[in-house]
C-alpha cells in the first residue's frame, strides 16, 4: 500500500487533522486520539478509570441508546471501537468513503454527548472484574503484575489498565462523568485519516462534524507524576502450575530518549521470533523454555525493558541464569555486524509491514503526533535503526542492564 500524501493542520479550536491520502482501496479509516487521557492520568486510587470509560463510551448518549448506537453502526457496515492505554485513549472508525461522514458523526456525538448510563455502567464493571480475576489464574499475567507494582510503585504504570478489583469496585458514573468533562475536549484531540480522500475533504468533514466544539475557559490539568527510582527486588509468588514464569525487568528511558531505537533493536535481537537469540539459546539449544521473549513498551515515562521465560518448575534457578546471562553478554561483549544487520532487517521488515492498511497508517501516524514525536519521526526512527553501531548497543546495553528485578510464579521448591 503506497500513500500518496500526508498533510496536518490545526483546527481553531485546537484539534490537530492527519490526512494520509491513499487512493487504493474506497474505505477510510480514522483514529481519534486523547493526548492527556488513558491510565497516566489515572490515580492510583481510580486504577481502571479509563478503561471503564472506554467500555461505556459507546453505550449511551444523550440522545440515542446503546441498541440505537449499534443499529446504525451495523447499517452502514462501519466499524467503530475506544481503546484505553497506558498514554493515550483512542477511538478507532472505519468504513467505506461513501459513508464516512456519517460515521464520523456518529464519532463526535460520542465522543461530546455520552451518558454513561447506570446500568451500563455496573455491567462493564462485573466484566471488567471478570477480566481481572482470569488475570490472577493466569502465571504470566500475575509474574508481570508482580513486577510492574516493584517497578512502579505508586505511579500509575505500576497497575493494569483494567486496574484492581478493589479500584474498580469503587469507581462510579459520576469518576466516569469528571473524567469525560475533564479531559474530552477539542485541544486535547488528534484525529488521524487515512484512505480514499484528500486533505481537503478530511478537513471540511472535521469542520462539519467538531467545529461547533469549544473548549472549556480552564486549561488542560498539567501531569505530575512521582519519581521513578530503581530499588531492585525479587518476588515469588507460589502457584500451583505445571509452568513457572521468570521475569527480569530493568527500568530504561521512554520513547523521548535517544536510547529509544537502540533498545528497540536489541528487543528484536532478543525476543522478537523462532531465530531471536533468546528462542535460540535458551529453548533450541538448552530445553529450557516452553515459552521465552522480550519486550520494551513504548512509554512516554519511563519504561522497562523486561525478559522472560516459562520453564519446568525444576529448571528455574537455570533458566533465570539462563536470562540474566543473554542480558549480560550485551554488557560485556559487542555484538557481530551480521548480528546487528540481521536484527535491523527483522526490525524494519515488520515495521514496514505494520503500515499496510488504512488502520495501520491511521494508527501509526496519529500515535507519533499524539505523543509529541511528529509525523517526521516515522522517517526518523527508521533512519536511526539503519545508523546503530555494535558499540552504541555495547554502550547501552552497558548503560541500562545493571540494576534489575525479579519476578517468579510458580511451585514452590
Amino acid at each position: 500500500m503506497i500513500h500518496q500524501s500526508i498533510n496536518r493542520c490545526v483546527l481553531n479550536n485546537g484539534i490537530k487533522l492527519i490526512t494520509i491520502e491513499n487512493q487504493a482501496a474506497d474505505v477510510i479509516a480514522g483514529r481519534i486520539f486523547l493526548k492527556k487521557a488513558g491510565a497516566l492520568w489515572e490515580s492510583r486510587e481510580k486504577a481502571g478509570l479509563s478503561h471503564l470509560l472506554s467500555a461505556v463510551l459507546t453505550k449511551g448518549t444523550e440522545k440515542l441508546s446503546s441498541v440505537e448506537i449499534a443499529e446504525k453502526i451495523e447499517f452502514i457496515g462501519a466499524n467503530l471501537g475506544t481503546e484505553a492505554a497506558c498514554d493515550y485513549f483512542v477511538m478507532g472508525i472505519k468504513t467505506v468513503t461513501k459513508d464516512f461522514l456519517s460515521i464520523l458523526n456518529l464519532a463526535g456525538e460520542i465522543l461530546r454527548t455520552p451518558s454513561f448510563p447506570e446500568e451500563e455502567v455496573k455491567l462493564e464493571k462485573k466484566l471488567a472484574l471478570q477480566s481481572i480475576r482470569s488475570q490472577l489464574e493466569q502465571p504470566f499475567n500475575v509474574a508481570y503484575n508482580q513486577l510492574r507494582e516493584a517497578m512502579y510503585p505508586n505511579h500509575p504504570y505500576g497497575s493494569s489498565i483494567l486496574g484492581t478489583a478493589e479500584t474498580v469496585e469503587n469507581l462510579t458514573r459520576e469518576d466516569l462523568q469528571q473524567y469525560h468533562q475533564t479531559y474530552f475536549r477539542p485541544d486535547n484531540i488528534t484525529i488521524s485519516l487515512s484512505g480514499n480522500l484528500t486533505h481537503e475533504q478530511g478537513l471540511e468533514w472535521v469542520n462539519t462534524v467538531f467545529s461547533s466544539w469549544d473548549n472549556p475557559s480552564i486549561p488542560l490539568p498539567e501531569l505530575h507524576l512521582p519519581p521513578i527510582n530503581s530499588q531492585p527486588s525479587e518476588k515469588f509468588i507460589p502457584q500451583d502450575t505445571q509452568q513457572t514464569i521468570v521475569m527480569l525487568g530493568y527500568l530504561v528511558d521512554g520513547v523521548l530518549s535517544e536510547d529509544y531505537p537502540i533498545l528497540k533493536l536489541i528487543n528484536t535481537y532478543l525476543g522478537n521470533g523462532l531465530s531471536s537469540r533468546l528462542f535460540v539459546e535458551l529453548r533450541e539449544k538448552r530445553g529450557l523454555a516452553y515459552d521465552v521473549s522480550a519486550f520494551y513498551p513504548t512509554r512516554i515515562d519511563s519504561s522497562q525493558f523486561v525478559v522472560y521465560i516459562g520453564t519446568a518448575p525444576h529448571n528455574r534457578a537455570i533458566a533465570l541464569e539462563g536470562l540474566k546471562a543473554e542480558v549480560d553478554r550485551l554488557c560485556a561483549v559487542e555484538l557481530s555486524p551480521s548480528e546487528v544487520q540481521g536484527a535491523k532487517n527483522k526490525l524494519l521488515g515488520q515495521y514496514a509491514l505494520g503500515k499496510q492498511t488504512n488502520s495501520e497508517l491511521a494508527q501509526i501516524y496519529g500515535w507519533y503526533e499524539n505523543l509529541g514525536l511528529g509525523l517526521e519521526f516515522d522517517d526518523e526512527f527508521q533512519e536511526k535503526i539503519k545508523q546503530i553501531t555494535p558499540q552504541m548497543i555495547h554502550e547501552t546495553a552497558k548503560n541500562n542492564f545493571q540494576e534489575f528485578y525479579i519476578s517468579i510464579v510458580g511451585t514452590e521448591d
